[in-house]
Parts: C-alpha cells; structure tokens; sequence
C-alpha cells in the first residue's frame, strides 16, 4: 500500500483507477474500478468490510493471492459530487473505459476465458492501460499452506454451497450471480480433474476441455443491460463491485 512510483507517489492513493486480483495459479478472477481511493477501496475488499462482492461469496479472499493495480491520476482533482460537470463525465467514462480494458485482458489471459465479476462492465473501446502495479498480497508460507489443491477445492465447494444458499436466499437473483456459479463450478471441476490426473499418474486435463461460452454465453458484455445505461440510470456508484 505505501509502494511509491518514479515520481514518488503511493500507488494506492490515487482516487481513480482500476485493480485486477489474482488466485495462486497467476489467474485473473476479478476486476473493478473506484474513485474513492484505491487504497480505500482495495481495503474493503481485503478485510471483507461488505463489499456486495465479499458479501455475496463471489470473491473468496482466500484465494486472492495477488492484485495489480492502474491509477488513473489524471482525475485528482475531478469533483466528485459534481457529477453533471463535463470534468466528471469524461473521467467516468474513461474509467469505464479501463475497467473494460482490463477485463479483456483477464478473459484473454484466463484459462477459463472467464472470470468472477458478478457485473460486465460496460462494453467500452479498448483503451490503452496506465502504468500498473502488481504485487503479492500473501507471504510464500501462507501461499505453500493454502495453495494445497485438496484445501483449494474444499473452499471452492464451500464458495459454490455459499453462493447457491444465496441464489435460494433472495428469489430473484441477478443473470450475473448464476453466471458466477456456473464459473465458479467450473472452476471447481477443473482444478478437482488436474488433482485427479495428479494421482492417476497422467498429465492435467486441457482447461479448454471446459468451454465457458457453451455454458454462460458471451461473457463480453452483460445481456440484459450491455452498454450499462441501466446502472446509469440507478446512479449506482463507481465502485466496480458488481
């Protein structure tokens, strides 16, 4: 949190930006943006303090075992509260913009081609990323003790009961939410096949066994609200959680 850049700022004080987390096998599993502070925001998430996500079981911590970060300094100085200003709205698209554009690359680089945001961002034109940062969030000894598959997949079953038990819970659930489990499931099973061909003595499974897409659809944009207008509509915040 206190690492500083080339010109001597902390990283995680910028108020705007965009931060990816990572399991233990180096796969992307989540990405989200804020302006309310990096720091801050990766905060809430990393001392399970309500984030929907957290709360929600899609993000389990205990699998985050690294996070990379992009501030977008530019918007220091972009006022909040003004959200009609031009200043606000160009900045809040531009980090739309990011967020996007790093959620491609985790679908692009997961072996999943798949990840755990309960919310698509919306579809946005790639743009080109900002210096990021990425760093271990856990000591090599914790990652030796929880990178066991055998833990991995007992947790990954409880994540999956977890987020059934809310699907059940609240009736009417988001298609983000079912998507979740579906790839959370998938998850499951694959790392569960790689322990499985370990014992059997034969090499791991090919994950593009597993197609995502044949399961859940696109995963590039959401279905029932793509561009996000409905968000917009909800003045929902810009916190990236869902």
């Amino acid at each position: 949190m206190n690492e500083t850049d080339d010109v001597g700022r902390k990283w995680s004080d910028a108020k705007w930006g965009v931060y990816a987390f990572y399991d233990y096998d180096g796969e992307p599993i989540y990405v989200g943006q804020t302006n309310e502070q990096l720091r801050v925001r990766l905060g809430r998430h990393l001392t399970n303090q309500r984030t929907d996500a957290v709360a929600m079981r899609i993000l389990d911590l205990f699998e985050v075992a690294e996070v990379e970060i992009w501030p977008a300094w530019q918007y220091e100085s972009v006022n909040l509260k003004e959200k009609k200003a031009q200043a606000y709205i160009d900045a809040k698209k531009h980090l739309d913009a990011l967020e996007y554009t790093a959620y491609l690359d985790a679908i692009d680089n997961s072996r999943f081609k798949a990840i755990l945001n309960e919310k698509i961002p919306p579809i946005s034109e790639r743009v080109t990323m900002p210096p990021s940062l990425r760093r271990p969030l856990i000591t090599d000894e914790i990652r030796e003790d929880r990178s066991h598959p055998d833990i991995r997949i007992a947790r990954r079953a409880e994540t999956i009961s977890r987020l059934a038990a809310v699907a059940r819970e609240r009736g009417e659930v988001s298609e983000g939410l079912r998507r979740v489990l579906v790839i959370q499931a998938v998850r499951l099973a694959y790392i569960s096949a790689v322990r499985l061909a370990h014992v059997e003595g034969r090499p791991s499974p090919n994950p593009a066994a597993i197609q995502v897409e044949n399961l859940v659809g696109s995963v590039l944009y959401e279905h029932s609200d793509p561009t996000g207008q409905q968000e917009d509509l909800n003045d929902a915040s810009v916190e990236g959680d869902d």
